[in-house]
C-alpha cells in the first residue's frame, strides 16, 4: 500500500465499485477468513438465540457465521452493491438494510443483545455519534465487539508517519482483482479508542490480539509467519452496563 496516494475523498471507500472483488477476497484470503472473522466468532462465544446486529456487514460472511452458530442476525451496510451479495448469500428474507454508520441507526431502542463492528470504525474520523447508536440499540448488559486497524500497523508501517497522538487520515491505493481501488481511513492512537468507548457509556471488558487460525500455516506458507509475527487488526469487546441493582441477564 501507499498512503501518500492521493485519492479524492469522493471516490474512497466506494465498495459499489468493487464489491464481488472484495467479497471474494474476504470469503477465502487469509487476513479474513483465518484470521479477523475467526477471532469475532471466538470473542462473541455462545450466541445461540441472541439477537446480534452486523454493523457494516459487507456480503455478509460474518452475519452468515453468526446466524449459523444459532444467532438472529440483522445486517447493515452503506454499500447497496455489497447488501445484494449479502442477500443472495442469506436468502430475500434475511434482515438487511442500507445505513451509514454516520446517521442513526433504523432499530428501537434496546433491539440486540450484541452488535459486531468488523473493520468499520476505522472508516470514520469521528466515532462519538456512531457509537452512541451501538449503545442506543444494545440492551443493558449488551455487547459490542469490535476490529480496527491496529496502531501498530497505522503509525508505524504506514508511510508517511505523523505524530501518534493525532488522529490522522491516510490515503492509499489498494490492489484487489486486478485494479487499485482508493481508500481513505483513519488512524487514532489506542487511548483515544478506549476513551470513545468510554465517552459513549461501555465498559471495556476484553482487548484481544489474536493470532491467525493455525490451519492456514498450509494455506498460505508465504505470508502466515508475518502476520502470525506482527499484529494487524486490535479488537475490543465493551459492555452497556446494567443499570445498578440489576443482575446481568
Amino acid at each position: 500500500m501507499d498512503p501518500a496516494a492521493a485519492v479524492p475523498d469522493e471516490t474512497a471507500n466506494d465498495y459499489d465499485r468493487f464489491a464481488e472483488e472484495y467479497a471474494a477476497e474476504n470469503e477465502h484470503g487469509l487476513v479474513n477468513a483465518y484470521y479477523e472473522r475467526p477471532a469475532m466468532t471466538a470473542l462473541a462465544g455462545d450466541v445461540a438465540g441472541r439477537r446480534i446486529l452486523d454493523a457494516g456487514c459487507g456480503s455478509g460472511p460474518l452475519t452468515a457465521a453468526l446466524r449459523d452458530r444459532g444467532a438472529v442476525v440483522s445486517g447493515v451496510d452503506a454499500s447497496t452493491g455489497m447488501l445484494a451479495l449479502a442477500r443472495r448469500r442469506l436468502g430475500a428474507d434475511a434482515d438487511l438494510r442500507v445505513a451509514d454508520l454516520r446517521d442513526p441507526l433504523p432499530f428501537a431502542d434496546g433491539a440486540f443483545d450484541d452488535v459486531v463492528a468488523s473493520l468499520v470504525l476505522h472508516y470514520l474520523e469521528d466515532w462519538g455519534p456512531t457509537l452512541a447508536e451501538f449503545r442506543r440499540v444494545l440492551r443493558p448488559g449488551g455487547r459490542l465487539i469490535a476490529s480496527v486497524d491496529h496502531p501498530f500497523v497505522a503509525y508505524t508501517i504506514q508511510e508517511p508517519r505523523p505524530d501518534y497522538f493525532a488522529t490522522t487520515s491516510y490515503t492509499f491505493d489498494w490492489p484487489l482483482g486486478g485494479q487499485l481501488v482508493p481508500m481513505r481511513f483513519w488512524r487514532k492512537p489506542l487511548h483515544a479508542m478506549t476513551d470513545a468507548f468510554t465517552a459513549a457509556g461501555f465498559r471495556l471488558t476484553a482487548v484481544a490480539e489474536p493470532q491467525p487460525d493455525p490451519a492456514a500455516r498450509d494455506l498460505f506458507p508465504d505470508s502466515f509467519q508475518a502476520l502470525a509475527d506482527s499484529p494487524c487488526f486490535l479488537f475490543f469487546v465493551v459492555e452497556a452496563p446494567q443499570p445498578p441493582g440489576r443482575a446481568n441477564g
